[in-house]
């Protein structure tokens, strides 16, 4: 699933390819492309038709687009999901599921899905902390890029967890944007086993941890993201290239980095959890 640097890549190429257009028509190719709007596509489509596209945001690996007279246009990508801008004309993709078309006659919306775990739904906006989230995300906790991430409350928040570290990186009720790569990526750079008990974190290394994924992050946006097969893309079809940084993720028996020790595998929670046994030490007593 796409973690926050992939879906800030996309946000950001929506923003400046939709903002400010008018929708003309919508076309819903597959009833599970939009299965979260329960009203069906029919309605779907209706209400989305004569909307302006206001702004494209996202909080953590959350998307959506504001519109006119209130609502979002809620995008899911799951594990394929694909927000493709494409030239009116252009053939249409093995598995487009949505077109959206715009009044300017200029290039139209695809979403692309594979796997149809992802979808598009229309959503009502509430207030919360003074900011505007559709309902269905008002639960999910501020990322580490956000101007208004409150890295005082993260940490504390973070050390009162009584859980393993990675699940509470992972927790996006408590930090919002960090999935398994970078999560796995931010342990390695503390030196922290993913098993380490979140209340044995002192509040200067849960700074660190939360610095290094703040870090590895940014790092992951300037290269567009990590992308492992050809399902992530940007909105024009173009894969991100952080895959070949990564120093733990996806690097089994190779080499660390820092110490030459070869890289572990572990399960996790129907995952894979990847580690230094050197520089990250099981937690005494598992």
């Amino acid at each position: 699933m796409p973690e926050l640097p992939e879906v800030e890549v996309v946000r950001r190429g929506l923003h400046e390819h939709v903002a400010g257009r008018t929708v003309a028509s919508v076309e819903v190719l597959h009833p599970r492309a939009i299965r979260r709007h329960l009203p069906g596509a029919a309605d779907f489509a209706h209400r989305l038709t004569g909307r302006t596209m206001v702004r494209a945001r996202r909080r953590g690996k959350y998307l959506w687009v504001d519109l006119s007279d209130g609502d979002a246009l809620l995008a899911h990508l799951g594990m394929s999901g694909q927000m493709l801008v494409q030239p009116v004309g252009v053939p249409d993709e093995k598995h487009l599921r949505v077109r959206v078309r715009f009044a300017d006659d200029g290039p139209e919306l695809r979403f692309v899905d594979q796997r149809t775990f992802g979808g598009l739904a229309l959503a009502e906006l509430v207030e919360v902390d003074g900011t505007a989230l559709p309902q269905s995300v008002a639960h999910i906790a501020r990322d580490p890029m956000d101007p208004a991430f409150d890295l005082a409350a993260a940490v504390a928040a973070l050390r009162r967890r009584r859980t393993e570290v990675k699940r509470a990186l992972l927790d996006q009720t408590l930090v919002s944007g960090v999935g398994n790569i970078y999560a796995d990526e931010a342990l390695w750079r503390s030196k922290l086993h993913g098993l380490r008990p979140t209340d044995k974190l002192t509040r200067p290394k849960a700074v660190e941890l939360l610095g290094h994924a703040t870090q590895v992050m940014h790092e992951a946006l300037g290269e567009g993201g990590t992308s492992f097969d050809a399902l992530y893309v940007n909105v024009n079809g173009q894969s991100g290239y952080f895959d070949r940084s990564l120093n733990v993720y996806g690097q089994e028996n190779r080499p660390c980095r820092r110490c030459g020790t070869a890289v572990v595998r572990e399960p996790f929670m129907n995952r894979s959890s990847y580690s230094c046994p050197r520089c990250q030490p099981r937690p005494r007593g598992l």
